[in-house]
């Protein structure tokens, strides 16, 4: 009778095991519904960890802070085994991280940098400096494409939202493309603002975004044209252009200008092919998934997860190492091989 029951109780616990019941625990915080971008990369991440053998969870904060803490508790005290946090504000977790670490849970940042704390293990993320170069290098190119006897060109410079530190790398990497030709006096920007603390963009925010260009063309523009407008993101890429459009630009004698963009989020492809936005940034969200699972499985395995840079992101207490995957520009003329030929995207869904 005996040996009958210690059978049963194996036979369940191995039923239990293979039903994934005690599996590791991979807790996943994401900013945000709001952005397309962000519902891929938490989609991903679910697949490819429960591919890999791992319970998931995921939350959406919403963009409130507060909720992104309290999510991220609530998973600190159901006991997940790795967190995977992409922040809000990359500066207000630090309590909440050292609660991880007194659990033994691994943090991974992800494609945000979490800031002012040690209780980050790993960081895994595009090269955003290069981003931004490939902003400006479109934009310029843009320039010279649409604009080849007008000198200097006028543009004007949006960041992205200053509690993001990937906001600064976009923005430098950028500058030190525009910054030579600004000296240089091929461009110009007729408004004067420069630098992440004037041109910032609270939480990514399309609206207000426009709202600035608004009112960028009501003060500047009135005896003069804008040429370009170097923007880091297609949500607020989107707000610009509808910005434009409103005071007649892409119509008559006044041609649309070069808007810049990154993630490829739909609304800005079909853009693009309408010859509205110029260019975006294709960052597949895939590859950022399996970058990330790979680290998970090496840390909860007793290995080292692969890195590729221990330089470059420094959050103000360590040198946070790093896997920096290559970002792709997209415009017009290779938008469906990027896009559709690496099936990120269907053709249906773009046109």
């Amino acid at each position: 009778m005996k040996i009958k029951t210690a059978a049963a109780v194996l036979a369940i616990g191995t039923a239990l095991l293979g039903s994934g019941a005690w599996a590791e625990t991979v807790g996943i915080s994401m900013p945000t519904k709001s952005s397309a971008r962000w519902i891929s990369d938490g989609n991903s991440m679910v697949e490819q960890f429960q591919e890999a053998g791992y319970d998931t969870d995921l939350q959406y904060a919403e963009d409130d802070i507060p909720n992104q803490l309290a999510q991220v508790e609530n998973m600190i005290t159901k006991g997940v085994d790795v967190l995977v946090i992409a922040a809000i504000d990359g500066t207000t977790l630090s309590n909440a991280l050292a609660n991880a670490k007194a659990a033994d849970i691994k943090v991974i940042a992800y494609d945000r940098l979490i800031r002012d704390t040690p209780d980050v293990d790993y960081y895994a993320t595009f090269d955003n400096f290069k981003v931004g170069v490939e902003q400006a290098n479109s934009l310029v190119q843009g320039l010279k494409e649409r604009f080849p006897d007008t000198k200097p060109w006028n543009v004007e410079l949006f960041g992205g939202s200053p509690d993001d530190n990937n906001a600064y790398f976009f923005y430098n990497g950028a500058m030190s493309v525009l910054q030579p030709l600004i000296d240089s006096g091929d461009v110009v920007i007729p408004s004067g603002q420069m630098g992440m603390d004037t041109v910032g963009t609270l939480r990514w925010d399309g609206a207000v975004a426009q709202s600035r260009m608004d009112n960028l063309l009501s003060a500047n523009y009135t005896d003069k044209q804008v040429q370009g407008v170097l923007s880091p993101y297609d949500g607020l890429s989107i707000g610009i252009l509808s910005s434009l459009k409103g005071v007649g630009y892409g119509s008559g004698d006044m041609k649309m200008p070069i808007v810049t963009g990154q993630d490829a989020e739909v609304p800005s492809v079909k853009s693009i092919l309408a010859g509205e936005q110029y260019s975006t940034i294709f960052k597949d969200t895939r590859e950022l998934a399996k970058v990330t699972v790979g680290m998970v499985n090496a840390m909860l395995k007793g290995g080292e997860p692969e890195i590729n840079d221990t330089e470059t992101y420094d959050n103000g207490v360590k040198v946070i190492p790093s896997y920096l995957l290559q970002p792709v520009p997209v415009d017009k003329s290779n938008w469906e091989k990027v896009l559709i030929g690496s099936g990120y995207y269907t053709k249906d869904q773009i046109e």
